[in-house]
């Protein structure tokens, strides 16, 4: 299975940058798209962003779009997370995905998973 290596998360104040990586290695099943999810506490896991490998396609939720944006890094086999004007609704843990089954958008279509990275703004 494809291991995902997680790093880059902290604190910052609100309207600050964080970039985000997640390395990638191993066999994937599925390399359609690789993904960043979110969850809060007591929260559930929600789609923050996806990059369809073949082309570079990027998606987002809408409360990220145009904060947020996600490249990769093909020779590396690296997806990053660039996160700018932080806003405390943005703390939570942040989980690279990939291999998904389904859509793109729901966590329970990826077959792997980074350890995740905490992600905490200060408001």
């Amino acid at each position: 299975q494809v291991q995902l290596v997680e790093s880059g998360g902290g604190l910052v104040q609100a309207g600050g940058s964080l970039r985000l990586s997640c390395a990638a290695s191993g066999r994937t099943f599925s390399s359609y798209y690789m993904g960043w999810f979110r969850q809060a506490p007591g929260k559930e896991r929600e789609f923050v962003a996806a990059i369809r490998w073949i082309d570079a396609g990027t998606y987002y939720a809408d409360s990220v779009k145009g904060r947020f944006f996600i490249s990769r890094d093909n020779a590396k086999n690296t997806v990053f997370l660039q996160m700018n004007s932080l806003k405390p609704e943005d703390t939570a843990v942040y989980y690279c995905a990939a291999d998904p089954q389904g859509s793109y958008r729901y966590p329970t279509s990826y077959r792997s998973w980074g350890q995740g990275t905490q992600v905490t703004v200060s408001s």
